[in-house]
């Protein structure tokens, strides 16, 4: 009897086993080679506020250059600022693997904007030219992690 218990116990033991093993042996990341297409979608509509920000650095180029510093505020609290808000929703879109990337310059370039903010309010012209500089190349840097399929 108790052999024939133990039997039984290991036979469903072997079961429970397989059908674990079986539900685990996929590659963990099949799902994760390629982004789909809803969140193409939604990177494609980030972008295109991230892009129209970009696009606004001539004005704000100017703004630097004359040290204009109530509006050069006005453009990055303004225009400029939601594309922080862009760039996260972008992030959560991309490839795991691209995510900690996609973080790294998106905080760049949001303390880039920080800084050139700062320069503005204490009125630091070197500090601006300094600042844009940072604004220009992190604007740059940022828009090649952007998924070419997101890109219309």
């Amino acid at each position: 009897m108790l052999s024939a218990l133990r039997r039984v116990a290991a036979f469903f033991l072997s079961v429970t086993l397989c059908f674990s093993l079986a539900a685990c042996s996929g590659d963990a990341n099949a799902g994760n080679k390629s982004i789909s297409p809803e969140d193409i979608a939604v990177i494609e509509r980030q972008a295109i506020g991230f892009k129209e920000a970009q696009d606004r650095l001539g004005d704000l180029q100017q703004l630097v250059d004359d040290q204009n510093w109530v509006f050069t505020r006005n453009l990055i609290h303004g225009p400029l600022g939601e594309v922080g808000r862009e760039m996260s929703n972008i992030n959560v879109r991309l490839l795991k693997k691209d995510q900690a990337n996609a973080n790294k310059l998106a905080q760049k370039l949001k303390k880039a904007l920080e800084d050139l903010d700062e320069g503005a309010k204490d009125q630091n012209a070197n500090r601006m030219q300094d600042a844009y500089a940072e604004v220009v190349q992190s604007f740059s840097n940022y828009a090649e992690i952007i998924p070419s399929e997101a890109l219309s």
